[in-house]
C-alpha cells in the first residue's frame, strides 16, 4: 500500500441543529469558529482522495436524460460518500425545488442552495455559487429534469446552460431498464447535440445483472469516448418514495438518515468515486469578478437594522412545514431578526415574536395533526386577528384558512383566512410564475405611487382557494402575468397585516423580500 501524507485545510464551523438531529447549519457565519478537516493524500493513487490539490473548486454536475432516472438517490448517496471520506461537501440544486435540497443537506450536512434562471441573473448565479462553495471541498450540482429540457426552445435556462455558465463537467446518469445497445445512439446525441457542454462520462442506474451490464458496457466502450462511472442496480431498495408533489421530502421520513446511510453504501459499492473526484478537479477555474460585485452590491449587514433590537420572527419548522430556502432565512436574520422556530404538532401556543412567517410544506398530508392541535390554531389565529405581520406562502396560506378538504374529508385549520383549501386530483398551479404588484400589498417592491414591479417566483400546488365571504376586507397583492396563483388572475391575500398566496419568492435578484418584510415587521412593533 502506497504511503499517505496528511494535509489539514482550515474550514468555517458549522454547527447543526434540527429537531435534535444533525442535519442543517443554522447559518452561522465564518467568524463563529474554525474546525480542521483532514485531508488525505494517496501517493499510490496519484491524487487526492480526500483533498483537492490543484483546484479550489472542484465540482461536478450531475444530470439525466429526463426527470425520475434516479437521478436524486445517486446525489443523495454520492454526497453522503464523499462527506463519509472527510470531504466537505457543498450542494446545490437546479431550479425552485424545496424536497430535493432537504435531501441533499442532510446527506452532506450542509445547507443545499437553488441555482435559478427564472429569479436569478447570470452574474448572480456566479457569484452565488462561488461564495457558497468557497468553504467547501468540492460541490455537487444536481440538475432537473433531462439535460437539454428548458422552458424555450433555445434552452436558455436547461441544466446544458447552467453547466456551462458554471464551466462544469456533466456526468450523466442514465436509467438503463430495458436498454442495451440503443444506449449508443442516445449518448452519441446528447455528446453532439450542444458541444460545447462537457459530459465527462456515464453512471448506468437500475442495471438488471451482470450480463446487462455487461452489453452496456461493451456498446459504450465500442462506440464512444465516454467512460462508464458506475453502474447501480435495479431493485435495490434505494428509491426515494414519491408522492403527488414529487419526492416525499426527507423531513417528513422517519428512516431518512438510515436511509441516506444506505444510498452511500450503495454508491461506495458500484461507482468510482475516485474517477469523479479527478473529473471535478480537472474543472477549469471560474472568475470571482462576480462575486467581488455582488458583495459590493449586497452587504451582509442591512445597515438600517444596526443599533436596532432585533425582531422576532415565529418560524414553523417540523414535517408539514419545511419549505425555506436557507439563503432566505440568513436574509432575515441580516435584516435584523432573530428567527424563533416553533412546532405547529407539539407547541400549544406561539412564542413571543413580533411576526410570522409560515412557509410551504404539506399541511394537507398532515392536516390530521394540525386539527388536533386546537390550541395552537387559536393562539395563530388571534396574533393574525390582532395585527401581527405575517407572511405565508402556499401551504401556510392553506392553513390559514379555515379547512382544507381532500379525499371527502375537511379538516379544521387556523381560520384566519375566510376561506376554504380543496384538494384536487391534478395540479392547479405549477411551474414558473410572474406577478405584478397592485399596490394592495403591506410591503411591497414598488416604490409608492411608482409604476408596478414585476415580481419572478413559482408555485406547485394541487389546492384551490374558496373565498367563503368574498369582499370581507382583504384585497390582492398580486396580479398573475404568468401561473396560476389563487384564481388564475390574482395572488397574494392581503389581509389586516397578513399576506398569504401561492407564490414562493426568493431573497434574489431584484426581489429582496426579507428586507422588506423585517422593516414592516418592525414598523408595526415600534408604532
Amino acid at each position: 500500500m502506497g504511503a499517505r501524507r496528511f494535509f489539514f485545510r482550515l474550514l468555517p464551523a458549522y454547527p447543526t441543529l434540527y429537531q435534535g438531529e444533525k442535519v442543517f447549519s443554522d447559518f452561522l457565519p465564518p467568524s463563529v469558529g474554525y474546525v480542521y478537516f483532514p485531508l488525505i493524500v494517496d501517493s499510490r493513487e496519484g491524487f487526492a482522495s480526500g483533498h483537492f490539490m490543484n483546484n479550489p473548486l472542484s465540482r461536478l454536475y450531475l444530470s439525466a436524460t429526463r426527470r425520475s432516472s434516479g437521478k436524486t438517490t445517486i446525489a443523495v448517496g454520492l454526497c453522503r460518500a464523499l462527506r463519509d471520506r472527510g470531504i466537505a461537501v457543498q450542494p446545490f440544486k437546479k431550479g425552485p425545488d424545496y424536497i430535493d435540497p432537504i435531501w441533499l443537506g442532510m446527506a452532506s450536512d450542509r445547507d443545499c442552495h437553488n441555482l435559478d434562471f427564472h429569479t436569478m441573473g447570470s452574474r448572480e448565479i456566479q457569484a452565488f455559487f462561488l461564495r457558497e462553495s468557497a468553504h467547501a471541498n468540492i460541490s455537487i450540482i444536481e440538475g432537473n429534469q433531462g439535460l437539454y429540457d428548458s422552458v424555450d426552445v433555445k434552452g436558455k435556462n436547461s441544466n446544458a446552460a447552467l453547466a456551462r455558465l458554471l464551466r462544469t463537467r456533466v456526468v450523466l446518469i442514465i436509467d438503463t431498464h430495458g436498454m442495451t445497445r440503443s444506449i449508443v445512439p442516445l449518448l452519441l446525441g446528447y455528446q453532439t447535440f450542444e458541444p460545447e457542454v462537457k459530459i465527462a462520462g456515464v453512471l448506468l442506474n437500475h442495471v438488471g445483472d451482470s450480463r446487462h451490464e455487461g452489453k452496456l458496457r461493451a456498446a459504450i466502450d465500442y462506440y464512444t469516448d465516454l467512460p462508464v462511472l458506475g453502474a447501480i442496480p435495479r431493485d435495490i431498495g434505494i428509491e426515494i418514495p414519491e408522492r403527488h408533489l414529487g419526492l416525499v421530502p426527507g423531513n417528513e421520513l422517519g428512516g431518512a438518515h438510515a436511509f441516506i446511510a444506505r444510498a452511500a453504501r450503495i454508491v461506495e459499492a458500484n461507482v468510482a468515486l475516485d474517477r469523479l473526484i479527478e473529473i471535478s478537479d480537472s474543472a477549469p477555474s471560474l472568475t470571482h469578478t462576480a462575486m467581488e460585485e455582488d458583495i459590493a452590491r449586497n452587504p451582509s449587514q442591512n445597515v438600517g437594522s444596526i443599533g436596532k433590537a432585533p425582531v422576532k420572527i415565529g418560524i414553523p419548522r417540523d414535517p408539514a412545514f419545511g419549505f425555506y430556502y436557507p439563503g432566505d432565512l440568513a436574509a432575515l436574520r441580516r435584516a435584523g431578526s432573530e428567527l424563533v422556530f416553533f412546532d405547529t404538532f407539539s407547541d400549544t401556543t406561539l412564542p413571543p415574536v413580533d411576526g410570522l412567517f409560515i412557509g410551504g410544506g404539506f399541511p394537507e398530508v398532515h392536516r390530521e395533526a394540525l386539527e388536533a392541535n386546537v390550541a395552537l390554531r387559536r393562539s395563530i389565529r388571534a396574533a393574525i386577528e390582532n395585527g401581527i405581520p405575517a407572511y405565508a406562502e402556499c401551504g401556510g396560506l392553506m392553513y390559514l384558512t379555515r379547512g382544507i378538504s381532500w379525499h371527502g374529508k375537511r379538516h379544521e385549520m387556523v381560520g384566519a383566512i375566510p376561506a376554504e383549501t380543496v384538494m384536487r386530483a391534478r395540479p392547479r398551479g405549477r411551474g414558473y410564475v410572474v406577478l405584478r404588484e397592485t399596490g394592495k400589498g403591506p410591503w411591497n417592491l414598488s416604490p409608492q405611487g411608482g409604476q408596478s414591479v414585476e415580481i419572478r417566483a413559482h408555485e406547485f400546488h394541487h389546492a384551490d382557494i374558496a373565498i367563503s365571504e368574498p369582499g370581507k376586507g382583504f384585497e390582492y397583492a398580486y396580479e398573475v402575468l404568468r401561473g396560476y396563483g389563487i384564481d388564475g388572475k390574482h395572488d397574494g391575500i392581503a389581509f389586516r397585516n397578513l399576506l398569504a398566496g401561492f407564490s414562493h419568492l426568493r431573497d434574489v435578484g431584484k426581489n429582496h423580500w426579507a428586507k422588506r418584510f423585517v422593516g414592516y415587521v418592525r414598523k408595526i412593533r415600534d408604532m
